[in-house]
């Protein structure tokens, strides 16, 4: 199976075995270019009253400002960041009903719909290389992050039989499943070693034959990137394709894109289309993706502030 559905299907089999958020291809870095595969966000104790707050995912800089839930904040003073960025949160913090406005002699002010809470508990980032014959750059990949110390722990996730000179290329403390994505059968061949998150950690920048790239990253800024990491896994999730405009083409129960044609998941942008032999042009099949994720995890497509917030609104239309 091509990596892209060998992806899809692992999101899929997590999902329905964990009570945690599943997102996929996010930004697992303080300074470097990261991106990891698919990332498990688990339950902290304030789960709950963040799900209340919106679906969407609210902006680190918006919840790192001077802004709180009692008296409006003139907006220019209450951030510590570029102008623009700042701005930019903002906005985004308003439009997601993180942020509520008002004006005071033409200034806006804003305070917090609802404080920001302690949601989230582990990370859980998961490197998927589905033929371990074919590694690229997975070493670099994996030590990079365990390295870093970002996530609480990393796992491999592979289709081949992994051997003990696989085992050997693999840095000690990932772990590593044999994951079946036609059967959703796994087998764990190695527990992943839990990483000091909370304490500062080397970030591989470049690595190549003749030197390697690094910088300390303190404990501070890997906070920040831990922030950011759950707030896009929280509004991304990881049904972010759209299925093709193809009659052959049958979404399954978890809204995976399988085409029969092909026996397979398919990667609708790159596969579909008229330069595809089984190719049956059609209305692209519905897909209700936020009722998927919402049967299928914690997520709530339908928070209570955001149910207030469009009720106060009827008032003017």
């Amino acid at each position: 199976m091509q990596e892209f559905g060998f992806e899809l299907a692992l999101c899929a089999d997590l999902e329905a075995r964990r009570d945690a958020i599943v997102s996929r291809q996010l930004g697992g870095h303080v300074r470097g270019r990261r991106v990891l595969d698919v990332v498990c966000v688990e339950p902290g104790p304030g789960f709950a009253d963040r799900a209340a707050i919106t679906p969407e995912s609210i902006p680190p800089a918006a919840i790192g400002s001077a802004v709180g839930p009692g008296h409006a904040r003139y907006w220019k003073e209450a951030f510590d960041c570029d102008p623009d960025r700042a701005e930019r949160a903002l906005e985004r913090a308003l439009a997601c009903g993180f942020f509520e406005r008002e004006r005071h002699r033409s200034r806006t002010y804003v305070r917090q719909t609802a404080r920001y809470p302690d949601w989230y508990d582990r990370i859980v980032a998961i490197e998927n290389k589905p033929d371990l014959d074919r590694p690229g750059a997975l070493e670099t990949q994996l030590l990079t992050d365990v390295k870093l110390g970002l996530v609480d722990e990393v796992v491999l996730a592979t289709a081949s039989h992994v051997t003990g000179a696989h085992r050997n290329r693999i840095p000690e403390a990932v772990g590593i499943w044999e994951f079946d994505p036609d059967t959703g059968d796994r087998v764990v061949v190695r527990e992943a070693v839990s990483l000091p998150t909370g304490a500062s950690g080397v970030e591989i920048l470049d690595r190549g034959s003749a030197r390697t790239e690094v910088r300390i990253a303190s404990a501070r800024e890997k906070r920040r990137a831990r922030l950011r990491l759950a707030e896009r896994a929280y509004g991304k999730g990881w049904r972010t394709y759209d299925h093709p405009a193809c009659a052959r083409v049958e979404p399954d129960e978890a809204g995976l894109p399988y085409c029969p044609w092909k026996g397979r998941i398919v990667r609708p942008v790159e596969e579909c289309g008229s330069d595809c032999g089984g190719h049956e042009p059609a209305e692209r099949p519905p897909a209700d993706v936020e009722r998927l994720r919402a049967e299928r995890s914690p997520w709530e497509p339908e928070p209570e502030g955001k149910r207030r917030r469009q009720s106060g609104l009827d008032r003017f239309s």
